[in-house]
This record gives structure tokens, sequence and C-alpha cells, in this order.
């Protein structure tokens, strides 16, 4: 098959999709890769020729790599993950109108085109997490505990687009990273954003059937195939605090081959026919949605709080509350 790889300058060296690349090379698979923010593309020509098989995404958010993947899906070519489940993750003021709406335990998320407007967020919020809508891996996020400390951070902020706030929810300082691949979920433990701790260091952890059955019901709302869901064990249940297209997928076993054959095999479905509910690939969300848990095929816990020692997940509706939010969006 040949491929197209849209990555940008900020993963140009990373491992991730570097190693994903070099996996489907061995394979016999010929892959291009565009560098959007340093091309001069002609985008008639680009996207007129057709010859890939699939358009393959690893950007910042922001960046001018999603508007190429977009071209390619308008075009009719396939895009890995679907270029408009993208744009409604990446969005995280969307994300999150589109997460409460379809019953995902996510946090009151407050949404301000201009940073002053945050004053007029009620005083019983705080403390306050905001970020910017459009951030990534952890840039500008900030833990507000007053009114007062916002009127001191506005003119940092003042650089930002859309900003979000949401209010923080007390948790043990560590929040669990869930990789969605090829129909598995992996779950790891790392430090948050917000208490960082250098002797705390990313690590698998076994995955709770009630976390599994959130982020399997993540892939289907959003329309993703590859992706991460940040989870906070907040006091009231588990919290969706941040929802990633083509993610690290670190601490995943043999993450560079399972990543390349979920491209292959997306690559070989084509591209969607139907318009998805919440703008992305089509799905199926009559739950029960059968995810196998940690990659591995023995039989899941279904109590809530139960290590999963394996899968598949039913994956039922999720109606738990979540009042706040803490790791990076």
């Amino acid at each position: 098959m040949r491929l197209c790889f849209l990555v940008e300058e900020h993963y140009r060296h990373d491992g991730m999709p570097n190693e994903v690349i070099r996996q489907l090379n061995a394979w016999g698979h010929r892959v291009d890769v565009v560098r959007p923010g340093g091309s001069l593309l002609r985008m008639s020509e680009v996207m007129g020729s057709g010859t890939h098989d699939a358009w393959v995404l690893k950007t910042v958010s922001g960046g001018p790599g999603l508007t190429l993947l977009e071209a390619a899906a308008a075009a009719g070519m396939t895009t890995v993950n679907d270029a408009r489940s993208i744009r409604g993750v990446r969005d995280k003021a969307l994300a999150a109108a589109i997460g409460r709406t379809r019953g995902l335990p996510m946090p009151p998320t407050y949404a301000a085109a201009q940073p002053e407007l945050l004053r007029e967020v009620p005083a019983a919020e705080y403390p306050l997490v905001v970020k910017p809508a459009d951030g990534s891996s952890g840039r500008a996020v900030h833990l507000v505990s007053s009114p007062a400390e916002l009127e001191a951070l506005l003119p940092r902020l003042a650089g930002e687009h859309m900003l979000i706030a949401q209010p923080y929810v007390t948790n043990s300082g560590t929040d669990i990273k869930v990789y969605g691949v090829g129909g598995e979920l992996f779950a790891t433990e790392r430090c948050s954003p917000l208490h960082p701790d250098p002797a705390v260091r990313e690590r698998r952890v076994p995955l709770s059937a009630e976390v599994a059955a959130i982020a399997a019901q993540v892939g289907a709302v959003y329309g993703l195939d590859l992706y991460g869901v940040d989870v906070l064990l907040g006091p009231d249940g588990p919290v969706v605090v941040d929802v990633n297209d083509f993610p690290s997928f670190r601490q995943v076993p043999d993450a560079a081959a399972r990543v390349a054959r979920a491209v292959l095999g997306l690559a070989r479905a084509g591209s969607p026919t139907a318009q998805p509910a919440a703008g992305g690939r089509p799905r199926t969300h009559g739950l029960p949605l059968p995810i196998p848990a940690q990659g591995s095929p023995l039989q899941a816990s279904s109590a809530p709080g139960t290590p999963v020692q394996a899968g598949p997940v039913q994956a039922g509706p999720v109606q738990s509350p979540a009042r706040a939010g803490e790791a990076a969006l």
C-alpha cells in the first residue's frame, strides 16, 4: 500500500510516528512523509493525484496539517483518524460539548474568546483549571485558586484565543491515560501536569471495567480509531478530562506494530460513506460495544473499580456525574 503521513516539525524526530513509518516500510509498504509547516504545497495537484491509500495525521493542535487532511477527506480520500473526528476533539470546547451531550462523564466547561470574560465564572466554581481550547502537550495549563489569582493571570493569557475553564477536582496527583488502538485498550498511570513529580514515571496499570467502558464509549462518541483518553479518578467517579487523536502510545507493548496494523486496516476499509452523529467516522452507537481490555483475550470483571485482567469489556451508557478536570487539554 502507499500511505501519506503528515508530520509537523514538532514530531520530526519523535518515536511516534517515525517508528510506525519504519515498521510499514519494513513490511514493504511505501510511505511518503509531508511536513505541512515546511513545504509549499500546490493543493490542487496534491489532492488531485489520488495515489495514496490513506492519509495519516500526526501534528500539533492548531497546526496546518489538519487543513491538508481535511482537503484530502473532501477529495474522497481515506484519512486516519477521520478528519471530522479530529476537529471534534482538537477544539476542546467543542469536545466538551459533544461529550457532555452524549453522556460522557466530563466536567462542566466554560469557554471564553477573551481572557477577561473568565471573570464571569461564579466564585463557587473555584479553584479552576484554565487552558487554551486548542492546547496540547500540557501547554499553558493553569490551576487558579481564586478570582484574585485569575486577575493576576489575565496578562499571561492575553495571547491565547479561545480559553476553557473547568472546576478543579481533588485527586491523587496522577491521572490514567487510556490508549485505544486496533480495538484494544491499554492503561497507564502518569503524573498530572498540575502536580509535577519527577519521581512519578508513566507505567502500565490494570484497567478497571468502569474506566474501560468509558474509554470505549469515547471512541464511539467521537468516531476515533487511534486515540488517547485522560481520566481522573475523582471523588464522584472517573472523569474524562482530555481526548487526543493519535497520541504517543507510550507503554503500549509493540506500539509501532499495533499502530501500523491499525493504519493498514483502516486504509483497506476505505473512506466512510455516511455522516456520523458526532462529526466523525460512522459507528454503531447501540452499546454495549465489545472492546478487548489491555489486549488480553480473557474475561473481564464487570464490577466498577475492579481491575481488568482481560476483556472483552461491555461498554454501557455512562451516566457518572463530573465536576472537574485537571489534565492537560
